[in-house]
């Protein structure tokens, strides 16, 4: 506060209601507005008029940037406000649908699981290459649900969790150790059957959406000695693409 300003404010000493000196409560109500407080939220800490507010810290310049963020804040809150019945109406339509959808489906077979394990798999693993011959089963995903269901689909074809490896595939600015400890928590997986993880080199200059505490990396799911497992993912894709022989 400069010394004109305290000046001014020391000029009276009468209390205010509630006890405290005027002095002490204006010289408050100067420093909640430089620091960029609105009138009202002034008026209502300090427990003043807001006219009485106003006549303290009209002279107290404001930051644009300020100014711009409050009218930026009270145009999200105006428009949340007038579309929060659509959103909630959208909400319910969601649910509906998707609770719908689970009632249809009904009983997953094992036939099914080959079918979705395969197309999964052939959209989102690695794959063999004309110049690279490369017959090994490898899924790499960041979506829980979608491993869960490869899970399931190597469980059919006879290889349980404790047969594969699994490595995350993460960011050096997370924590590598939380992230395999929710892998691990979230997809039932044996800890022991965790590889080393591999670590991303952070880029300041890129802006990532995927981070904070629901930031948990790829999981990276090998099967060892599969081969076959491989032939039969191909036969299967096949058989649903119409393509055979």
């Amino acid at each position: 506060m400069t010394d004109s300003l305290a000046d001014e404010v020391l000029r009276s000493d009468a209390p205010v209601p509630g006890g405290e000196p005027r002095a002490v409560r204006r010289a408050r109500a100067l420093a909640l507005r430089a620091a960029g407080r609105s009138v009202p939220e002034i008026a209502g800490e300090l427990r003043v008029a807001r006219s009485t507010v106003y006549g303290w810290v009209r002279h107290v310049p404001t930051n644009p940037e300020w100014r711009a963020d409050r009218r930026r804040a009270h145009a999200k809150l105006m428009t949340d406000a007038r579309w929060a019945g659509h959103h909630d109406e959208r909400e319910r339509r969601r649910d509906a649908a998707r609770d719908a959808a689970r009632a249809r489906i009904g009983v997953v077979t094992d036939r099914d699981l080959l079918l979705m394990g395969a197309a999964i798999y052939w959209s989102e693993g690695r794959k063999s290459k004309p110049w690279r011959r490369d017959e090994r089963v490898t899924l790499t995903n960041s979506d829980p649900r979608l491993l869960g269901l490869f899970l399931r689909f190597l469980a059919v074809c006879g290889i349980g969790r404790d047969v594969a490896h699994y490595r995350v595939s993460i960011h050096e600015s997370a924590d590598v150790a939380a992230a395999e400890a929710w892998w691990a928590e979230v997809l039932e997986l044996p800890a022991d059957r965790f590889r080393r993880a591999t670590v991303k080199r952070h880029r300041p200059t890129t802006t990532r959406h995927n981070t904070g505490a629901d930031y948990h990396g790829c999981l990276v799911v090998e099967v060892p000695r599969s081969r076959e497992l491989y032939w039969t993912i191909e036969g299967i894709v096949d058989a649903t693409a119409g393509r055979h022989g």
